[in-house]
């Protein structure tokens, strides 16, 4: 049997504390024997989930002495995950890495691994909201906020909240097989793979010029996307150069013009699929992509999942 050791730290997000425990369990049901033992372990046996989902003090047998007998320590997300994690918690982790236990984070748990240096030289995701942040703070993690979860072997990292679904369910394909992991998805009601990655969740805002001097220029790109503009027309529409324009561009918007209307492309794109039942081809003609080939693969490159799958997920009908 796997001994799992869920690390609570005041604050945690109550859904993911609960993660563990509900994939690990549904899994010795389904499995039929007991194949993980999931311990909640505080320091000081105690532990506050996070007030803005609803308070809740729970006591635990187990604190972090504990780590150190685990096979797998899964770090939820807590409230204070941009404070420096106490010394003992990341010592705590540590001890348990050297005695050979595999460590899994969900969501923004990725800051008190790495914080515990177990990152250092591994692909890692954190929620996408805080990627650049964990990247600045942990240059040695090469982060990709694109993903649902990354599996380095003895350390796993995932996305934002309930990618902890997705990463525990791999584990358990990855520990009993595949026919177990399939009976562990359909109990919990989870697609056993979820099509694309974080990509498709990530909010695109559309850019905004710190000066007068493009901000016409982006608004008339924005209501001129479904024309085939190029870079030439962009600049008469500036009254500069296309040097001048994409210098410009760089210092105010971040981006090039051509990448920055590729991604008010996609934006638009996604509101249509969101928001009204057009064909494919139609939303491609709308949104200036020319061809259902193109807009096909530009959406799918930038969102991670292709437009009818993105529908199939975020249409408003299907909220409703």
């Amino acid at each position: 049997m796997r001994t799992v050791a869920v690390l609570a730290l005041d604050g945690v997000a109550g859904f993911e504390l609960a993660i563990p425990g509900q994939v690990f369990g549904t899994a010795n049901a389904v499995a039929q024997e007991p194949s993980y033992d999931v311990r909640v372990c505080a320091p000081g046996h105690r532990v506050e989930t996070d007030p803005a989902f609803g308070r809740t003090e729970l006591r635990t047998e187990w604190g972090l002495d504990a780590l150190a007998s685990a096979d797998l320590v899964v770090v939820p997300g807590h409230t204070r995950f941009l404070e420096e994690p106490p010394a003992d918690v990341t010592e705590a982790l540590r001890r348990a890495v050297s005695k050979g236990a595999v460590v899994a984070s969900v969501c923004v748990g990725a800051f008190v691994v790495a914080a515990a240096g177990a990152l250092d030289g591994l692909r890692a995701t954190t929620h996408w909201q805080y990627a650049d942040e964990l990247a600045r703070r942990h240059p040695r993690v090469d982060v990709d906020p694109s993903v649902l979860y990354v599996d380095n072997g003895p350390v796993l990292t995932s996305a934002g909240v309930a990618s902890g679904l997705d990463l525990c369910l791999h584990l358990v394909r990855r520990e009993l097989g595949a026919e177990v992991a399939a009976g562990t998805a359909r109990r919990t009601v989870m697609p056993l793979e979820r099509s694309g990655g974080q990509a498709q969740y990530i909010e695109h805002p559309d850019p905004v010029a710190p000066t007068p001097s493009l901000r016409h220029t982006l608004e008339w790109m924005a209501a001129n996307l479904h024309r085939p503009l190029t870079l030439e027309d962009i600049a008469d529409r500036a009254a500069l150069s296309v040097r001048s324009l994409n210098r410009h561009f760089r210092s105010q918007v971040g981006t090039t013009p051509m990448r920055w209307l590729l991604q008010a492309r996609v934006r638009r794109a996604q509101q249509l699929l969101e928001s009204t039942d057009q064909p494919i081809d139609r939303v491609a003609a709308e949104t200036g992509f020319g061809s259902t080939v193109t807009f096909r693969h530009h959406f799918t490159r930038l969102t991670g999942v292709p437009p009818g799958a993105y529908r199939g997920t975020f249409a408003r009908r299907a909220r409703a």
